[in-house]
């Protein structure tokens, strides 16, 4: 089964036990919550967009490991052109969902994985690149939905992980034995956590000898025994519950994050792949934030571009199309938007192989993107709401648009274009609020600021990479200072 449909992921999802609980409460059928089953359909479309003649070249690639067509989602990039499908990939499903569609995190650590483990048997003779290749040949036959997790909580952010005064606020081995490990702790704000397969653990920051326990990558499934995870709250999050209200906004897709804990969970031998080469976490998570603030050149981009459309929409429904402040801010949206996904493309172009084969991202243009990305989305959607108006945020609930006394009230006294539908523009509207201050904040806002790190990060990034010293040799030998 290389490729699986939408409807057969779902089915899968329901075979497993996965253990989530939800404003108190544990969830028997997580699948079929209101305020779940969104997110799940986002990730479906990611399964059935690859049976799309198509989107063929972009959704899918010819795995490097078992010779078959895969899911781009669960390939190892092997060329610029792989990179550069990927960007589009997560262009085109930001553009089908207006939401996150939450496989980028696993696909992202896939290839940070591979390559690092390369190098540590390198230095160390470990065998974990064999056992890596062996799992991602599982994961690829089976088209799994792995969650990529790196953030842990990290309590006191002034002190390394073994100074913790609670060690568990970074997740670590608390128990070795022969044939594996015992491991406690949590890992924070896990993108599609829920909707996933597999979690592939990874170390969050660079560390040191004293941290050697928390130096730790192994993958799990997601019903694993010690393992729970907490469902992140969402602004409207509730509006998902009132089935077929315009309220909703993004009705059929959304995003999702959840706290991830491991009860003293044991990993065999044959799952990890970084156990206390501490030398190589912040190797690691370099990549890994690199290939990540790549990402964000797409999935932000196409969910951008819905948007863009909607702005002209409510544009047109108000009945200000032609005007020429809202097409200025139409085109200053584009700007900005096609702006994120030239840099995305950038750093893909830039790539290079790695030892292990598989092909990296220019970590510098990368950081660069996600800069960007912490900006960009902000003013697009500070736009939307100019051009939308205050009606977004103070139209009356669809309830009262169907209310037998008032519903003629509000369908008469928001009407705009006399030849739009009413409904039409409450519909917009709910979307536009949904995408820049409700429920996809998780997939577009707030997320642009802080997923794959904050701007400080990307700005340390950009500081040890952007050779400041060769620009200041160039001034030398132009002048001739020796």
């Amino acid at each position: 089964m290389a490729l699986m449909t939408g409807e057969e992921y779902i089915q899968s999802l329901k075979k497993m036990k996965t253990k989530v609980y939800l404003m108190g409460e544990l969830v028997e059928n997580f699948i079929d919550h209101p305020m779940i089953r969104p997110s799940i359909n986002s990730v479906a479309a990611t399964y059935d967009m690859a049976h799309e003649e198509e989107h063929q070249n972009v959704m899918t690639a010819i795995s490097n490991i078992t010779g078959e067509r895969v899911n781009r989602f669960c390939h190892l990039h092997q060329s610029t052109e792989d990179l550069k499908n990927k960007v589009k990939m997560q262009r085109l499903l930001g553009q089908k969902t207006a939401s996150c569609f939450q496989r980028c995190v696993g696909m992202d650590a896939f290839n940070s994985i591979f390559s690092t483990t390369f190098e540590i048997d390198e230095k160390y003779g470990t065998v974990y690149h064999e056992r890596f290749k062996r799992y991602m040949k599982f994961v690829q036959e089976n088209d799994l939905t792995v969650d990529g997790a790196m953030t842990d909580p990290k309590g006191d952010r002034g002190l390394a992980p073994h100074q913790q005064a609670d060690l568990d606020l970074y997740l670590r081995v608390v128990e070795r034995r022969e044939d594996g490990i015992v491991v406690r702790g949590a890992k924070a704000h896990q993108t599609g956590a829920v909707n996933s397969h597999e979690h592939l653990i990874m170390p969050t920051i660079a560390m040191g000898e004293n941290d050697k326990d928390f130096a730790i990558s192994f993958s799990i499934p997601s019903d694993a025994p010690g393992i729970l995870m907490i469902y992140g709250r969402q602004s409207c999050d509730m509006r998902k519950m009132e089935d077929g209200s315009m309220d909703e906004g993004n009705p059929k897709f959304g995003g999702q994050e959840a706290l991830v804990v491991f009860n003293d969970v044991f990993i065999p031998n044959e799952r990890i792949y970084l156990n206390g080469e501490y030398d190589f976490a912040g190797v690691l998570v370099e990549r890994f934030a690199g290939y990540h603030r790549q990402s964000y050149g797409g999935c932000k981009v196409g969910v951008g571009d819905a948007l863009i459309g909607a702005a002209a929409l409510i544009a047109e429904y108000n009945g200000v199309p032609k005007a020429s402040h809202i097409k200025d801010k139409l085109i200053e949206m584009t700007h900005l938007n096609e702006t994120l996904y030239a840099c995305g493309l950038a750093c893909s172009t830039e790539g290079v192989p790695t030892k292990a084969g598989n092909y990296q991202i220019d970590l510098l243009l990368a950081n660069i993107c996600k800069q960007n990305v912490t900006r960009f989305p902000y003013e697009i959607a500070r736009l939307a709401e100019d051009i939308a108006g205050g009606l977004m945020v103070t139209m009356p609930s669809d309830i009262d648009f169907k209310h037998p006394v008032i519903g003629e009230y509000c369908k008469k006294y928001f009407a705009g274009d006399s030849k739009v539908p009413v409904e039409n523009r409450q519909k917009v509207l709910r979307f536009i609020e949904n995408l820049t201050l409700g429920a996809s904040a998780v997939g577009y806002r707030t997320e642009s600021m802080h997923g794959a790190g904050s701007p400080q990060a990307q700005r340390i990034m950009i500081s040890r990479q952007g050779n400041i010293e060769g620009k200041k040799q160039l001034v030398k030998d132009i002048t001739g200072i020796k």
